[in-house]
């Protein structure tokens, strides 16, 4: 595998390095050999959601260029967890973090290449700190982390009025254990993260040369935030998780699909591998046709695809566009065409179907039966993308998609589910 030269490059343009330790010497070295790197995920969680992809994302493009990856997942760090802003974390139990681990090194997988000259290599910082003694980690680590300096930290110096344990106090020992170790025994020689792991990542850098006498390198890439300032990664059922069965393709598509137009050329290059061209050729369509929302359209189906796949991506484009009367329920997967109507709103019966004004009440699309009735009589009405004429319809189960759901829409925009459960 040959090496890119315009790797460093592609990445300042997509804005991927807020900060780094020698972008020159980091740019000598790429250019030298396949430098090995490594990133980390702390396991604190049972999925990575949005901003560890931008992580993964930046591994693979470092990878394509020739460089050899090693994806970290912290059994060890993840028993303890990074200081955060917010407070003290609660300790999860080992068996808690070995499944969590087990999840996410399965998520990472599918996205790095583990064959040819830039094979990645999956390891756990368990293996090396499970065995190490109290006395050898002071001697041989503790020393070299001035406590000064560590109380510079802005999240430390942060949370210091309301108080941090001496274990969260200590975890940038254990994360610059991790550079060292992989260092000596591998060979890597460069680590990136987020902007908020700025302060372990220089730590690591000058742990590798105080007890090494070696050099490494190190950059971050940028928080990402809205227009308003506050951060990605929220939906409004909580995290953009990577897993689906905490966050269906379809929510996660729709999310990308809402992408304000104003951070579009961000996201698509933090977030896709489409060339330089084409993403500013969307900004511009974005800027002077933005009804069209050619940019988002390609976000979301770019970025569902890597995450979850082709096939993923055309269902939830499918279901969206069925839900809005432009396509045929009937053709949607059961967990699809769920996952979809759960994001609107649903409603469940059991036993005898209500009429479809009791439906439509129930579900939240009128007010009252008054309402709903006057919205069937003025042709607003639609069950299973069919317009009701009869106010005294009442369902059956030959009405059923998916073997047990009605879709209800009021207008052109809004609808809701009834799951139907059996009798």
């Amino acid at each position: 595998m040959s090496l890119d030269p315009t790797l460093l490059d592609d990445l300042e343009w997509r804005g991927l390095i807020a900060h780094s330790t020698d972008l020159d010497a980091l740019r000598e070295a790429l250019a030298q050999g396949s430098v090995r790197f490594y990133v980390g995920f702390d396991p604190t969680a049972p999925s990575l959601h949005m901003g560890h992809l931008v992580q993964v994302l930046t591994a693979r493009r470092l990878q394509r260029a020739g460089h050899r990856p090693y994806a970290l997942v912290g059994g060890a760090t993840g028993m303890i967890g990074d200081p955060r802003d917010s407070g003290e974390r609660t300790l999860n139990s080992l068996d808690v973090v070995k499944d969590w681990v087990g999840r996410v090194r399965g998520q990472i997988e599918p996205f790095l290449d583990f064959d040819g000259p830039a094979a990645a290599t999956m390891v756990n910082n368990y293996d090396w700190t499970a065995s190490l003694s109290t006395i050898d980690f002071l001697r041989d680590i503790g020393k070299h982390f001035p406590v000064n300096r560590m109380l510079a930290r802005d999240v430390v110096s942060r949370r210091l009025e309301q108080g941090i344990s001496y274990t969260e106090f200590s975890y940038v020992l254990l994360q610059s254990l991790d550079f060292l170790n992989l260092y000596r025994d591998h060979g890597v020689t460069l680590q990136f993260g987020g902007s908020d792991q700025w302060g372990n990542l220089t730590a690591g850098v000058e742990l590798i040369r105080r007890a090494a006498g070696g050099r490494a390198h190190a950059f971050a890439t940028p928080l990402l935030t809205k227009s308003d300032g506050t951060k990605y990664g929220k939906t409004e059922g909580g995290a953009l998780w990577l897993d689906p069965e905490m966050l269906s393709p379809y929510a996660f598509h729709q999310f990308w699909l809402n992408t304000e137009d104003e951070k579009l050329g961000e996201l698509l290059r933090v977030f896709t591998f489409l060339p330089r061209e084409e993403i500013e050729a969307l900004e511009a369509q974005t800027r002077e046709k933005p009804w069209l929302r050619a940019g988002q359209k390609t976000l979301a189906d770019e970025v569902t695809t890597f995450v979850h796949g082709a096939q993923e991506t055309e269902q939830a484009k499918a279901a969206a566009a069925a839900l809005f009367g432009g396509g045929d329920l009937t053709e949607l997967r059961g967990a699809t065409l769920g996952a979809a109507l759960r994001e609107a709103g649903t409603t469940t019966v059991s036993g005898e179907l209500p009429g479809i004004l009791d439906l439509l009440v129930e579900s939240g699309l009128a007010k009252s039966k008054g309402e709903a009735r006057r919205t069937v009589s003025e042709g607003g009405v639609y069950l299973n993308n069919e317009r009701v004429e009869d106010p005294e319809l009442v369902p059956t189960e030959a009405h059923l998609v998916a073997g047990s759901w009605l879709v209800l829409r009021r207008g052109k925009k809004s609808f809701a589910g009834v799951e139907v459960l059996p009798r």
